[in-house]
């Protein structure tokens, strides 16, 4: 097609059918063979995936891991082959409980090929028949019927009352009526309603269009390639943590390139000697157990919001909620219940309120705050009797849900009837004029149980009020029809973002028992009008008060109507105003990437979007510097929520391919769940951030010791291999006991953390250096005496060990507050997981003190009773040293 030809939906279907060289009548086989060789199967391309060793490979990526692979390498090179196979065995156990815990991450375009259609009905050799969907061809004239899925993107040429739920598409509420009608070019895809999208369900009645488009072609294969092109940002953790990787890398290296100069330099030692050291020292900086810790911890955190109703599926979306600036929703099934309600009913006695939301028929009518009685008020019964009987929908209970069976806005008809407790039941239906989308309304001819007979009408506002000339008075006589007071109230109902319906009715004679069009065109009373919305999830409005306390925007973006989009984001609390500008699809096309980004600074609330609008959005945040959260559960979300820094879809009625190109997908369809999402995020960040802090000094320690013991030609307190079993028990008993600190108190009435702030700020950091100075200085200056005092070297490096241990052990307790002091009784209990851990760490450092194995593993000795004492005493000494250091810096930093 040439780029300048109209696009087929603004074409006639004549000018449709030249364009793809096809006739009414369809194709011959030859032809759709060779159509078929030329543009390919009607089947999305399949991404290549990376193998499982490579996949694999991945987790070995870390700066600091590769550094320690260099240290094994050496080791090997020096035949110290027992501290080649702990280095990498350790090295392995990381990845390995990488790999398992990342589990499956792309597969978001295997969930789009699934909402394809397998079958297809096709006129083809001048007969219809039914065909693999995959050998559809553009040019194919194919049918629809209520319940298929459209094979393929279709241009429609008959239509009979056929209605096409795309909100996967368009996010719509409600099924778009179609019809065989071009209409404008620059039409978006939710005003199309002339063409016939692949993947989208037809929800009633039938239709027959032209192929248009196939396989990668099709307004699905569309956003397909969007997907499989949008990038991936890194989560705020991994960027923190590459940064903080190659700081540390750089130090750890040049330090450790240092004691090979001064070793072999200065001291002139034996060049294996040296390196030996020169490993020990980075073994001893790098903190190996810190990759493990952060994915135990990141992976209790997905079990805890597992049992919040958040199933994730990417750990590091764990805690870039945590940090999340701006969350993103569609509208239809996330903020809203994507279940038509009933909300007002206008009458000439007055407006009645209806309550409860969904289909379940649960709440109640009011006028003027009492409630109501149908038999008490005869002008909202005349209205309810249309509604339910000219209703071919019903409304049932199935596995603790309502659900409609039938078009949504007549479920909303109908549970509006069972609320006003109208069964229906001894009315008798003889004639119907069904639904169709040139007339807009329905009629039915009834016996009522008084045995009158009655036209009830039902449709849009404007098609029944042309065929009335009176109206039920509020005395409930007819009147004259006062059309320029009903058309205030239709406008009021609809700048309020609801869609509205109208009912009429006359009696006729009795014992008639057929209808047509020309009876409704005289004679029919106007009765009143029904305000219908797809209702905000009540849980949803108090989640995004929350948000907002805690310093989260909430942005609604929708492909639904503006004035809808307007009424539901007040209702909301979206933007705290009325006058809030709603910025609409075309104004969002017209914006260059500059305007873009102020649009979105300013505004809250976008309408009528397109997938590629969603996708702009979130990048004009994320360029703002924003940590973008995006919601929903449409084909057409998916990829703004892969390109987010957090993606969540939703469980129950999001489709297969939200849910895989999300991170989060939740269990209950409930935006509040990802207001806890967030909190449990935090918590979990506050988490990590104790069990860096607590690690780091473990290794500060261990090098302090090893780099002060080569530049002064000091006999060496720790072997590499006693290095690497302080790192592993310290790091997965104690600092995995972190991992379970409940939250803090006012986790979620603190602002975001901002994008960029280190993971320590510098007072912690500033801790980090006290401790290791605290810890690594008291071992160094105990091995020295211990031997200056003639200690054998195996008893003096197993003291030192135990130092190193027992002093973590104490400053875990300082760590698990990481501000405030640790010496509450009330808190000192809350985390049992911390003193299970100290007890474990015990047992095994007996072990590793008394095993005759263990010393032959780790070059260690039996201790007597008195050699616990002194580890013991700096271990309390560096937890009230740590303690009086937090109220001395709070003190400061309040002043």
């Amino acid at each position: 097609m040439n780029p300048q030809d109209p696009p087929v939906h603004a074409l006639t279907i004549g000018q449709a059918l030249e364009r793809l060289a096809t006739d009414s009548g369809g194709l011959n086989s030859a032809e759709a063979g060779r159509r078929l060789d030329e543009h390919g199967p009607n089947r999305l391309p399949s991404p290549p995936r990376d193998g499982f060793l490579k996949r694999f490979a991945r987790h070995f990526q870390d700066i600091l891991i590769l550094i320690l692979i260099g240290a094994a390498g050496i080791t090997a090179v020096l035949g110290h082959w027992l501290d080649t196979g702990v280095i990498l065995g350790v090295v392995v156990i990381n990845a390995i409980i990488g790999f398992i815990q990342e589990g499956k991450a792309e597969a978001a375009l295997a969930g789009i090929r699934k909402m394809l259609s397998t079958h297809a009905q096709v006129l083809r050799d001048g007969r219809w028949q039914q065909i693999d969907a995959e050998l559809l061809v553009p040019g194919d004239i194919a049918r629809l019927k209520s319940g298929d899925r459209v094979p393929a993107d279709l241009r429609l040429i008959e239509t009979t009352n056929l209605s096409i739920e795309e909100s996967a598409l368009t996010g719509e509420s409600v099924p778009s009526d179609k019809h065989s009608t071009p209409v404008a070019a620059e039409a978006g895809i939710g005003d199309r309603h002339d063409m016939a999208y692949s993947g989208t369900l037809v929800a009633t009645g039938r239709g027959i269009g032209i192929v248009t488009a196939t396989g990668a072609r099709t307004e699905i294969g569309r956003i397909n390639r969007l997907i499989a092109e949008v990038e991936t940002l890194q989560t705020p953790l991994t960027r923190q943590m590459a940064v903080f990787s190659k700081q540390l890398s750089a130090i750890i290296v040049g330090l450790a390139l240092l004691m090979l100069a001064i070793g072999i330099g200065l001291h002139d030692f034996p060049v294996g000697e040296v390196f030996l050291a020169a490993i020990g020292f980075a073994v001893a900086a790098i903190p190996e157990g810190l990759p493990a810790i952060l994915t135990i911890t990141l992976a209790l955190g997905v079990q805890r919001m597992a049992q919040r109703n958040a199933i994730t599926r990417k750990l590091t979306a764990v805690e870039t909620l945590g940090s999340v600036t701006v969350i993103c929703s569609d509208k239809t099934g996330t903020l809203t219940k994507n279940e038509m309600t009933a909300r007002h009913v206008i009458t000439r006695a007055g407006n009645y309120l209806v309550s409860g939301t969904g289909y379940a028929p649960q709440g109640d009518i009011t006028l003027d705050g009492r409630l109501v009685e149908l038999a008490g008020h005869a002008h909202l019964h005349a209205l309810i009797e249309v509604v339910a009987i000219a209703n071919d929908t019903h409304v049932a209970e199935a596995e603790g849900q309502w659900r409609v069976a039938g078009e949504p806005t007549e479920g909303a008809l109908r549970t509006l009837a069972h609320k006003a407790g109208f069964s229906g039941d001894s009315h008798t239906r003889h004639a119907t004029i069904p639904f169709e989308s040139a007339n807009k309304f329905m009629a039915t001819l009834a016996s009522t149980p008084a045995g009158l007979q009655r036209i009830l009408l039902k449709g849009a506002p404007d098609r029944l009020l042309d065929r009335c000339a009176e109206e039920l008075g509020a005395d409930g006589h007819t009147v004259p029809l006062d059309r320029a007071w009903w058309e205030r109230e239709i406008d009021r109902l609809s700048r309020e973002g609801l869609r509205v319906l109208a009912a009429a009715a006359r009696r006729v004679d009795a014992g008639r028992r057929h209808l047509s069009i020309d009876d409704l065109d005289s004679g029919m009373v106007f009765l009143g009008l029904v305000g219908i919305i797809d209702p905000p999830r009540p849980e949803a409005i108090q989640a995004i008060a929350s948000c907002r306390a805690a310093g989260i925007r909430v942005k609604m973006i929708t492909g639904d109507h503006a004035g809808t989009a307007h009424a539901i984001g007040i209702e909301m609390g979206i933007g705290g105003a009325e006058s809030l500008k709603v910025v609409s699809g075309p104004e969002l096309e017209a914006a260059d990437d500059a305007q873009l980004r102020q649009i979105v600074r300013d505004c809250d609330i976008f309408a009528r979007t397109s997938p590629e609008h969603k996708l702009r959005i979130v990048k004009a945040l994320q360029a703002n510097g924003e940590v973008v959260a995006m919601t929903g559960d449409g084909v057409n979300d998916a990829p703004a929520l892969k390109r987010a820094d957090v993606g969540v879809a939703m469980g129950i009625k999001g489709t297969e391919a939200t849910k895989e190109a999300a991170e989060i997908v939740l269990a209950d369809d409930n935006f509040s769940s990802i207001e806890r999402a967030v909190e449990e995020g935090r918590t979990i960040y506050d988490n990590l951030q104790k069990a860096i802090l607590f690690i780091l000094p473990t290794n500060g320690a261990q090098g302090l010791v090893m780099l002060v013991a080569v530049v002064f030609g000091l006999t060496l307190p720790l072997t590499p291999v006693q290095i690497l079993w302080v790192n592993m028990v310290v790091a997965i008993t104690l600092a995995l006991a972190l991992a379970f600190e409940p939250a803090e108190p006012g986790v979620m009435e603190r602002p975001p953390r901002r994008p960029g702030t280190p993971i320590l700020d510098n007072l912690l950091m500033g801790r980090v250096l006290l401790v290791s100075l605290l810890i690594g200085g008291a071992t160094l200056v105990m091995f020295e005496i211990e031997l200056h005092f003639g200690m054998p070297l195996d008893i003096a490096r197993t003291m030192a060990v135990n130092t190193l241990v027992i002093a973590q052990a104490c400053y875990l307790f300082n760590s698990r507050f990481l501000k405030t002091s640790s010496l509450r009784l009330s808190l000192l209990f809350t985390n049992g997981a911390a003193w299970l851990a100290t007890g474990i760490l015990l047992l095994l450092q007996l072990g590793f003190v008394y095993l005759p194995f263990m010393h032959t593993w780790f070059g260690t000795a039996p201790l007597a009773a008195r050699h616990w004492l002194v580890p013991m005493m700096i271990g309390l000494l560096v937890f009230l040293l740590i303690e009086a250091e937090k109220v001395v810096v709070g003190h400061l930093v309040r002043r």
